[in-house]
């Protein structure tokens, strides 16, 4: 069960932006490209053991790079902004 959750979120996303965000109660994670806001919403729930309100999905398609002309992309992400409870929160930048 635990592994299934673990395949759903990839990592939390860090960023300025992100860091904005969780003032407002609101985490940023990079989740798996198959994931649904319905999976997204039990792995935090599971891992982190709080209540989720809301969860938004967002497709950030790959730039485009070229190196030594070598036409390339970088790789599109899926990430997931996740909107807590009132009173909950998740320490996103502790370490292992």
């Amino acid at each position: 069960m635990k592994e299934q959750l673990f395949s759903v979120l990839r990592a939390p996303h860090i960023s300025e932006k992100s860091a904005r965000l969780q003032e407002h109660n609101q985490y940023v994670f990079e989740v798996a490209q198959g994931a649904t806001k319905a999976d997204v919403k039990a792995a935090v729930e599971g891992l982190f053991s709080v209540e989720v309100q809301s969860v938004n999905l967002v497709n950030q398609k790959g730039k485009a790079r070229s190196f030594r002309n070598r036409a390339g992309t970088r790789g599109s992400k899926r990430k997931a902004y996740v909107r807590l409870a009132d009173g909950q929160t998740i320490d996103v930048t502790a370490k292992a």
